[in-house]
């Protein structure tokens, strides 16, 4: 039986597809194999997407000059080879060298912060930070503690979810390289399958969607690269220790939006404490007029106008997906909702707009 009341077949598509959310919660048993299958390949897939936009723009380039796609991809993962031989000779002792000092020297550094914090304290310094009766000391440290375990379980749930390390290391290199032999086919075939009169529209839609991802990819890993080496010669400047150490935690952290800036500064600015109130002070300054300048300067230049989402949208996005799926989902949930938001325009363009616009 055909219902004519528009509200009435709306308001039975709903029940309908609350239905099936329902049933669908009572047989879970029939799509767990599927989901821990995609719990296996999430994070191959997530680092061979990401890799993906970075590469692609060099295979592009050597294919204008008539060289082999799979010989540039090959060529390509030769030079990564030797780059990363190069990182683990060069680089890697004095990276490994202060994390082990650092790890090392947690308990000092809590020692020489106490000693710190009571130094502010007698100055009368921090009694206007907090409340009356309140000790400073105590009122850091259960900060810390929070902020220690935070971490930790974010720490953690991301260790559990890459915990199979054989399957990343060996899967990440052939989704990514039968990404790059096979650039584009996956998007006609999208298309392809989509009804004939809807075809454009999908392959405008999938072809947005990739700019989209391109541009926020290689940009974030620009402008954090920019903020690392801000950062670093800041640090040097003010004799700041384990500063290669911190800069790299600060640059992988900044990809998480706003949450990462946080958190990276909380550990630089506890190594400064240690040395001085004013080490911490110019810290906290290097890390503000670094920020600045990424945001104000590096990234409206790398994004234009192509990341257009609120920053209130942005804290909102990343905190819910930080209590529903963790760290990772912080880390991909601005791109995902881009790419819904892509899609939710689109159909609402071409299917409700003439509609809504007569109401």
């Amino acid at each position: 039986m055909y219902i004519k009341n528009k509200v009435l077949r709306f308001a039975t598509f709903i029940i309908l597809v609350l239905l099936i959310i329902y049933l669908g919660s009572k047989v879970s048993f029939v799509y767990q194999p599927l989901l821990s299958l995609i719990q296996v390949v999430a994070i191959p897939l997530l680092l061979s997407i990401f890799f993906y936009y970075l590469i692609r723009p060099l295979v592009r380039y050597m294919t204008k000059y008539r060289i082999n796609r799979t010989a540039s991809i090959l060529l390509i993962y030769l030079l990564f080879v030797l780059a990363l031989v190069w990182f683990s000779a060069s680089q890697w002792p004095r990276l490994q060298e202060q994390l082990v000092s650092f790890l090392n020297n947690i308990p000092n550094l809590f020692y020489e912060l106490g000693e710190r914090i009571n130094e502010l304290e007698q100055s009368g310094f921090l009694s206007s930070l907090f409340p009356a009766g309140a000790s400073p000391l105590s009122s850091v440290t259960d900060y810390l503690n929070q902020g220690l375990a935070l971490l930790t379980n974010s720490v953690g749930g991301m260790v559990s979810f890459v915990s199979d390390f054989t399957v990343v290391l060996f899967t990440f290199p052939i989704l990514l390289f039968f990404m790059l032999k096979e650039e584009g086919k996956l998007g006609k075939r999208i298309a392809g399958a989509a009804p004939i009169r809807f075809q454009d529209e999908t392959r405008s839609i999938i072809t947005e969607i990739d700019q989209v991802l391109s541009g926020f990819i290689i940009g974030r890993v620009l402008i954090n690269l920019a903020l690392g080496v801000l950062m670093y010669f800041g640090f040097i400047l003010i004799g700041l220790p384990y500063a290669f150490l911190l800069t790299a935690v600060a640059v992988i952290a900044n990809f998480v939006p706003f949450i990462g800036a946080i958190l990276s500064a909380i550990p630089i600015v506890i190594v400064g404490l240690t040395q001085s109130p004013s080490t911490a002070i110019w810290s906290l300054v290097i890390i503000l007029v670094a920020q600045q300048i990424q945001d104000n300067l590096v990234a409206p230049y790398v994004f234009g106008k192509s990341l257009d989402i609120h920053p209130l949208t942005t804290i909102i996005l990343v905190l819910a997906a930080g209590d529903i799926w963790g760290i990772i989902g912080m880390i991909i949930v601005i791109p995902l909702y881009m790419i819904v938001k892509i899609i939710a325009v689109r159909v609402f363009n071409l299917f409700f707009k003439d509609k809504w616009m007569q109401l």
